[in-house]
């Protein structure tokens, strides 16, 4: 289930968060990437509830655009952390997630 998966992701991205040493350069990306993993998942939660088509497709692509971004600040997290496999786990599960709701927006656009 895509919503429960999305949920996950952004718990397991709060915990791994707190778990991180670093300076003010860490504190900006754990800012940055709390905001997008947690948003991905809300978007997603607010597209199944969506008035038409075009606001489930807009609130897909918003989910999607979210979760690049959240992939993007883990793929420095991982080259920062590089002996971290809860980060490598994440990166590939954003992998996994952004391919999902990328295919979900081209077959939504394609109706």
């Amino acid at each position: 289930d895509l919503q429960k998966r999305l949920f996950k992701f952004a718990v397991d991205v709060i915990k791994l968060l707190r778990t991180l040493r670093g300076g003010n350069d860490l504190k900006i990306m754990s800012n940055q990437l709390g905001k997008a993993a947690t948003s991905s998942g809300a978007n997603y939660e607010e597209a199944q509830a969506a008035v038409s088509r075009p606001d489930f497709a807009n609130k897909v692509a918003i989910s999607l655009k979210e979760m690049r971004e959240a992939h993007y600040w883990l793929r420095i997290l991982k080259e920062l952390y590089s002996n971290n496999t809860e980060i490598e786990r994440l990166v590939t599960e954003s992998l996994e997630l952004k391919n999902i709701l990328g295919s979900i927006c081209v077959k939504v656009s394609r109706k």
